[in-house]
């Protein structure tokens, strides 16, 4: 539990009562595509491994039966698949989630699965910090290009 606590970056909380063992395995198996890991533990365990850990908040949401998805890669990636898992399974609920040493609530959860992937983020940012840069070498063409036009306008005036 400790190993997997200093690996992931994010953990989800969920309960599973109710699940079969077929679809706990099916949820294992989706969160495996995403790079995380889905592992049902004992409270007290998760209480004694989460000291001195950031995720030492989750304590408070250690209540009844508790599944912890651990996200290793992506942490958004993992609460995307929790959450789908959950719409087709009503006995399945995510409690909430720990990233960064904050625990947030499940609607706080939700709103973060609603994220876009991480590739996607770098995507976006590399265009706004582009855009500017962009705009300016359009800026400085029109320039010249205003300058080359009155200064044509100039010689033909001149020879007329």
């Amino acid at each position: 539990m400790t190993e997997r606590l200093q690996k992931s970056k994010a953990i989800v909380l969920t309960e599973y009562k109710g699940l079969t063992v077929a679809q706990v395995s099916d949820l294992r198996k989706q969160l495996k595509e995403v790079g995380a890991e889905y592992k049902i533990c004992k409270n007290t365990l998760v209480s004694l491994a989460t000291k001195g850990t950031p995720f030492e908040v989750a304590e408070k949401s250690l209540i009844g039966p508790t599944g912890i998805a651990f996200g290793y890669d992506d942490p958004v990636a993992a609460a995307k698949k929790l959450f789908d898992f959950a719409v087709k399974n009503d006995k399945f609920v995510v409690k909430g989630c720990v990233l960064d040493g904050k625990l947030f609530s499940a609607a706080e959860t939700k709103e973060i699965s609603k994220l876009p992937a991480r590739p996607v983020l770098l995507g976006m940012l590399a265009g706004v910090m582009q855009a500017p840069a962009q705009k300016l070498a359009a800026a400085l063409n029109a320039t010249v290009a205003q300058l080359g036009y009155a200064l044509e306008a100039a010689k033909s005036r001149k020879t007329a």
